[in-house]
């Protein structure tokens, strides 16, 4: 399994994270299953949330890990969202999900902790006092966000003295925005509205890796754009694409976005094995300019 370096922390990670936001809709069995395979395929590094499954994820996770030694796994989690209430990057909050994640977890350490979406109520002077408490007590080691514009991680770095290693993005060949404003500059077309800030280029700048969760979707949970009637052009393309490398078309969704230079790290949302098999599989292929460039046009996409 490639490997990156996560931000600028000196930590080295799989180049696709194994997202566990779905672990609660598999029984006991194939849970173990799927951590088990995980590894197998060296793909150790563990995205969670406090909110996923309001807990229950974390809680069979750390389940499936009773024979894995803690230092052979990377383990992810986020906090910040009180469910269909707030959000919340208050320090009170913070230090409080932290502990409730390391419980469930049954670790004493979280490898990387990030806040999940933006507060706009925060105050970064509570959030850098949690971190470094956190950090200080050695129960968090790495810190970053999700969901971050350029200048709300701007706002934070001000006050927070950790660097931030990772932002958690929604990035896929359906869902490119972040790419396809950098093509449109100053042009008069809807590619040409900033909808991101200019994330990507920030992100490259300050190593930031961006990490890209749900790879495979369109919209906002939409929908998985493989196979899918609405995308016949993008899903010919791929098919064509995937035929030249001997892999199917999920591994030919994830070697799109590894291709791109700045380290995109997938966070794969699947609990089948063999399909995250398949994802892997697209971490070893080099998708050339031409191919890259074919399937963002076959996904609707124009260039200038």
């Amino acid at each position: 399994m490639k490997t990156l370096n996560l931000g600028n922390a000196g930590l080295t990670v799989p180049v696709i994270a194994v997202g566990c936001m779905r672990i609660n809709t598999i029984d006991r069995k194939d849970a173990d299953r799927f951590v088990k395979t995980s590894l197998d395929l060296g793909v150790n590094f563990f995205d969670n949330a406090d909110v996923y499954g309001d807990g229950a994820c974390e809680e069979i996770f750390s389940a499936a890990l009773t024979a894995v030694k803690r230092e052979d796994v990377v383990i992810q989690t986020k906090c910040g969202i009180r469910k269909g209430r707030a959000f919340d990057f208050s320090k009170d909050h913070i230090l409080e999900a932290a502990e409730e994640s390391l419980r469930r977890l049954r670790t004493d350490y979280i490898d990387v902790l990030l806040l999940h979406r933006p507060d706009i109520l925060v105050e970064p002077e509570e959030v850098a006092e949690a971190f470094g408490i956190l950090q200080a007590s050695g129960k968090v080691r790495y810190f970053g966000v999700s969901n971050q514009s350029p200048l709300q991680i701007e706002l934070l770095t001000k006050h927070v003295k950790q660097p931030i290693v990772a932002n958690q993005l929604q990035f896929s060949i359906a869902h490119a925005n972040m790419v396809t404003e950098g093509l449109h500059v100053n042009m008069l077309d809807d590619g040409a509205v900033g909808r991101t800030g200019g994330i990507l280029d920030y992100c490259r700048l300050k190593d930031i890796t961006v990490q890209a969760w749900s790879p495979f979707q369109y919209g906002f949970f939409d929908g998985v754009f493989l196979g899918n009637s609405k995308f016949p052009a993008l899903n010919t393309k791929i098919a064509e694409i995937a035929k030249k490398y001997g892999v199917n078309d999920t591994a030919i969704a994830i070697a799109w976005i590894l291709r791109h230079p700045a380290n995109i790290q997938p966070v794969t949302g699947t609990m089948n094995p063999e399909r995250l098999a398949d994802c892997v599989k697209g971490s070893e292929i080099q998708l050339s300019r031409d191919e890259w460039y074919a399937i963002y046009l076959a996904a609707g996409n124009i260039l200038p």
